[in-house]
C-alpha cells in the first residue's frame, strides 16, 4: 500500500463521493465550457486540498460519524477555487503545460482561459451560497483575497529583488499557505467545530502551507541530495526563494552583488543560472531552508495535540509528513 493510499484510507468513501459532487458542481449547458471542464476533471492531481478538508472534518467529528453534506460542499468549494487560480496562473505565466498536460490557455487561448477561471470561481462561491454555507464562504473569500495580495506583493518585490526573509514569509503566507489554511478551517467549520478549534485548524493549515512552499523551493534545486535533476526554474523566473535569500544574506558584499546581477539580468542564461545554483547548493541556503521547513512542520503537528487520537488524525499527521518528503 502506498503512503498516499494509506493516508486516504480513513476518508476513502468521502473522496469517492467527492468526485461526483465536484463533477456536478462543474456542470454547465454551454457546450464549449462543458468540454473544457471535463478536460479539467480528467486531469485532476492527488486532490490534496479536499483530502485536508475531509481528514480535518473526520478527525474532529469522530471516526464513526459519517461526514455530512456540508463537508462535501467545503471540499468542492475549495477545489473549485483552487482550480480557478491554477487556470488564471497559467495565463499570467503563459504556461503551456499543467502537470504534464496542455494548459487551458495553451489549448483554448488566453481569453477563454480567463473566462473559464472566472466561471470556476463563481461556481465555487455559488456552491456555498446555494447551501447557505456562509461561514465557508467567508473563510474561502478571505483566502482568495490573501492569494491575490500575495501574488501582487511578489510581483512588486521581484522587480527590485529586495525580498528579505520576512517579506518572503509574508508572500508565501498569503500566496500559498492561505489556501491550505482555508482547507483545514473549512473542514473544521463543516462539522460545526467551535470558533477556537476552527482558528487552531486554520493556523495548522497555514504552517503546513508554509512548509509546503519551502519544499517546493528545495525541489527546484534538487532538494540538496540531487533527487531528480535540479531545474533552476525559480531562478529563471527571478523568484526569490528561501535558499537563495539565505545565500544572499550570508554572502560577502561582492558575491551578493554578483549573484543579484545574474538573477536580475542573466536569468535566461544557462551558465548564469547554473552559477547561482552552485552557490546555493554549496552554501548554507539549502540546509537553512530545510531547518525552517522542519520547524514549521513540528509547530503544525503540535497544534493537533488537542485532537483525539484516531485513524483520521494519524492520516492527517502522515499527510503533513508527506508534504515535506515528497519527491515532486
Amino acid at each position: 500500500m502506498s503512503s498516499m493510499t494509506r493516508i486516504q484510507a480513513p476518508v476513502s468513501e468521502e473522496l469517492e463521493h467527492f468526485k461526483a459532487h465536484f463533477k456536478t458542481a462543474m456542470k454547465t449547458d454551454v457546450v464549449l465550457l462543458d468540454r473544457i471542464t471535463r478536460y479539467i476533471i480528467k486531469r485532476k492531481g492527488k486532490q490534496m486540498r479536499p483530502l485536508f478538508v475531509f481528514l480535518t472534518a473526520k478527525a474532529l467529528s469522530g471516526e464513526n460519524n459519517a461526514l455530512g453534506e456540508k463537508s462535501h460542499v467545503a471540499a468542492s468549494l475549495i477545489e473549485l477555487l483552487h482550480t480557478a487560480t491554477l487556470v488564471h496562473d497559467d495565463v499570467v505565466d503563459e504556461s503551456p503545460l499543467r502537470r504534464g498536460f496542455f494548459s487551458i490557455q495553451a489549448l483554448w487561448k488566453k481569453k477563454i482561459a480567463v473566462l473559464v477561471g472566472d466561471y470556476l470561481l463563481s461556481r465555487g462561491l455559488l456552491t456555498a451560497v446555494d447551501n447557505e454555507a456562509y461561514d465557508l464562504l467567508k473563510i474561502t473569500s478571505e483566502a482568495v483575497r490573501l492569494m491575490s495580495e500575495g501574488e501582487l506583493l511578489q510581483i512588486e518585490k521581484a522587480r527590485r529583488l529586495d525580498i528579505t526573509e520576512e517579506v518572503y514569509f509574508e508572500i508565501i503566507r498569503r500566496k500559498t499557505a492561505s489556501l491550505i489554511a482555508s482547507c483545514c478551517a473549512c473542514g473544521a467549520a463543516s462539522v460545526n467545530a467551535d470558533d477556537e478549534t476552527v482558528e487552531r485548524m486554520r493556523e495548522f493549515g497555514e504552517l503546513v502551507g508554509l512548509a509546503f512552499q519551502i519544499k517546493d523551493d528545495l525541489l527546484d534545486l534538487g532538494d540538496g541530495d540531487r533527487i531528480g535533476k535540479p531545474t533552476g526554474g525559480d531562478i529563471r523566473e527571478r523568484k526569490m526563494t528561501l535558499p537563495l535569500i539565505h545565500t544572499l544574506q550570508t554572502a560577502d558584499r561582492s558575491k551578493r552583488k554578483r549573484l543579484i546581477r545574474l538573477v536580475k539580468y542573466r536569468h535566461h542564461d544557462n551558465a548564469a543560472v547554473q552559477e547561482v545554483m552552485n552557490e546555493i547548493l554549496q552554501g548554507p541556503g539549502m540546509a537553512y531552508a530545510r531547518e525552517r521547513m522542519n520547524e514549521l512542520k513540528a509547530k503544525s503537528l503540535k497544534l493537533l495535540d488537542p485532537v483525539p487520537d484516531s485513524p483520521a488524525k494519524m492520516a492527517l499527521q502522515e499527510l503533513v509528513e508527506f508534504t515535506i518528503e515528497r519527491k515532486r
